[in-house]
C-alpha cells in the first residue's frame, strides 16, 4: 500500500465544528494573533513556524554586539502558548498553498487545512539585485545572523592584534555599516561604543579606539523616517561615539577587502573605494519566499511591489480572498490618509491583534471594522545614554534626543519583550553593562574561529 503524507489538521475539527485558523509565522503579528485567538473556544488554531521560538528582532543588534545572548531575546513558541488548549504549534516550513481546498503544504509533505489563513512570514535581506553580497555583508534578521556578525566583529579585532602589515591591520580596524535606518544607526552606535569603551583595555598591540566605524547611507540623512531635527541629532550623537556618517553615498560593489561607493556632492558624483574587512548590511528588506508563493496561488503576483509585499484591503484580506489575511512586513496595508503602514514591530502587533478580532467577529456573524493603525512613534538608541525618540501622541514632549530618548527606548523594549524571565534577565544584563561598561557575551562561535592572518606579528 502506498504511503500518504500525514495531515496536520487541528485536533477535533471535524467533531467540534470549530473554525480552523492557520497562522504561518511566529513573529509579532502571528504570535499576537495566536495569543488572542487562543482564548476563544470557537476556533482551532494552528501556528506554523520553521523556528521553535519567537524572536524579539529589535534587540538582535545587541546580540550581534555582545550585549545580550540569544536566549535573552527569544522564547519557545510552545512555552508562550502552552495555556491555549485550542492551539497547536507545528515546527515546519510552509512551501505551498491550495486556495481551492484551503490547504497549506509543508516541506516535509504534510498539509494543514484552514478556514481562515493568516500569513505573517516577515521579510529577509534585500541586496538590490546583488545577492552575491550576502556572504560578504551579512544582514541582521535571525539569531544566526547576529552570532555571525558578532564573530566577524570580534575576529576583526583579534586579526588586527596579530597582523604586522599596517595596511592590512587598518583594513581589519575599519567597520562599515550599510544603511542609515534604525538598525544601521543602532548597530553603528554599538560598534562605536565597543571600540571606545568596551575593548579599550583588552588588547596590547592595537588601540581599539583607533578603529574606524563608517555608516554609509544613500539618502541625504540618516533615519529618514524621523523628523529632520532628530536625524541631525542622531548624526551628532554618532559622531561623538567616533562613527563617521557618510550620507549621499551608494554602495556599488563589495569584495573581501573593501567596498566601492559612489558619492554625490553638490550635484556631482565621484567613485571611491573604502578598504575594510568587515561590512554589515542594514539597507533593505525583501518579502519572504512563501509570501511570493501565496501571491502566485491567489493570482495577485502582478500586484506585489518590488520588495515582494502583497497589497491588502482595509480588513487586511487579499482582494478576492476574504479567507486569507496578510500581516506584518509581508503586507502593503494603508493607514488613514493613504500612507503605508510601516514595517515595524508595533504595527505588526496591531495587525495581529486586529486579525484575531476580525476572525472572531466573522465567526459570530458580525462584520469586522477596517484596520486602523495607531502610530505610537519611533525610538532608536544610539549609545550609552544616547538616542532619539519621536513619540507623536505625546506631542512636543515626545520629540526627544539624548538621555530622555534613551530612557524611552529602554521602557518601550522592556514592555514589548515577551516573557517575565526574559524581561528580568535583560534588565539585569543592561544594569550590569551600564555599571561596568562591559558586554558579557563576547564569544567567538561558528567557523572559522581563528582570524586569517597574512603577515603575523612575531611575539618576543
Amino acid at each position: 500500500m502506498a504511503d500518504h503524507p500525514v495531515r496536520a489538521d487541528a485536533p477535533g475539527d471535524s467533531a467540534g465544528g470549530r473554525h480552523r485558523v492557520v497562522i504561518v509565522g511566529g513573529g509579532f503579528a502571528g504570535l499576537y494573533a495566536a495569543r488572542k485567538l487562543g482564548r476563544d473556544p470557537a476556533v482551532e488554531v494552528t501556528l506554523i513556524d520553521r523556528r521553535n521560538y519567537h524572536l524579539f528582532q529589535p534587540l538582535l543588534y545587541q546580540v550581534a554586539t555582545g550585549a545580550l545572548s540569544p536566549g535573552d531575546i527569544a522564547q519557545p513558541l510552545r512555552a508562550i502558548l502552552r495555556r491555549n488548549k485550542n492551539t497547536r504549534v507545528v515546527l515546519g516550513e510552509a512551501v505551498g498553498l491550495d486556495p481551492v481546498d484551503r490547504r497549506v503544504a509543508l516541506s516535509d509533505g504534510g498539509t494543514v487545512d484552514y478556514d481562515t489563513l493568516l500569513v505573517a512570514t516577515g521579510a529577509r535581506h534585500a541586496y538590490f539585485g546583488h545577492d552575491e553580497w550576502a556572504t560578504l555583508a551579512p544582514g541582521l534578521k535571525t539569531i544566526e545572523d547576529a552570532t555571525e556578525i558578532r564573530r566577524r566583529i570580534l575576529i576583526a579585532y583579534e586579526a588586527a592584534e596579530r597582523e604586522a602589515d599596517p595596511l592590512r591591520r587598518a583594513e581589519w580596524m575599519t567597520f562599515v555599516v550599510v544603511g542609515g535606518g534604525p538598525t544601521g544607526v543602532e548597530l553603528a552606535g554599538a560598534l562605536g561604543e565597543i571600540s571606545r569603551d568596551t575593548l579599550r583595555r583588552d588588547f596590547r598591540s592595537i588601540r581599539p579606539a583607533d578603529a574606524r566605524v563608517l555608516l554609509v547611507e544613500a539618502l541625504d540623512r540618516v533615519l529618514p523616517t524621523y523628523p529632520e531635527s532628530l536625524s541631525q541629532s542622531a548624526g551628532r550623537q554618532l559622531e561623538r561615539l567616533g562613527v563617521t556618517v557618510r550620507t549621499g553615498t551608494k554602495v556599488t560593489d563589495i569584495d573581501e577587502s573593501g567596498i566601492a561607493v559612489v558619492v554625490q556632492t553638490d550635484g556631482t558624483e565621484r567613485t571611491e573605494r573604502i578598504p575594510t574587512r568587515t561590512v554589515l548590511w542594514a539597507a533593505g528588506v525583501q518579502a519572504s519566499s512563501f509570501g511570493r508563493r501565496v501571491a502566485e496561488a491567489l493570482g495577485v503576483e502582478t500586484k506585489v511591489d518590488r520588495a515582494g509585499r502583497v497589497p491588502v484591503d482595509a480588513d487586511l484580506t487579499v482582494p478576492g480572498h476574504p479567507e486569507v489575511m496578510i500581516l506584518g512586513d509581508l503586507a502593503i496595508a494603508k493607514r488613514q490618509g493613504g500612507k503605508p503602514v510601516p514595517g515595524v514591530a508595533p504595527a505588526a502587533i496591531q495587525e495581529g491583534t486586529y486579525a484575531a478580532d476580525s476572525i472572531l467577529r466573522r465567526v459570530r456573524g458580525q462584520t469586522p471594522e477596517p484596520f486602523r493603525y495607531r502610530d505610537k512613534g519611533d525610538v532608536a538608541v544610539i549609545g550609552r545614554l544616547s538616542g532619539v525618540a519621536d513619540i507623536r501622541w505625546l506631542g512636543r514632549f515626545g520629540r526627544r534626543s539624548g538621555f530622555l530618548a534613551w530612557g524611552m527606548w529602554l521602557g518601550v523594549h522592556i514592555v514589548y519583550l515577551i516573557g517575565f524571565a526574559n524581561r528580568l534577565v535583560v534588565i539585569i544584563r543592561w544594569a550590569w553593562s551600564f555599571l561596568t561598561h562591559g558586554r558579557g557575551t563576547r564569544l567567538i562561535t561558528g567557523e572559522p574561529h581563528l582570524p586569517p592572518i597574512k603577515q603575523p606579528e612575531h611575539l618576543d
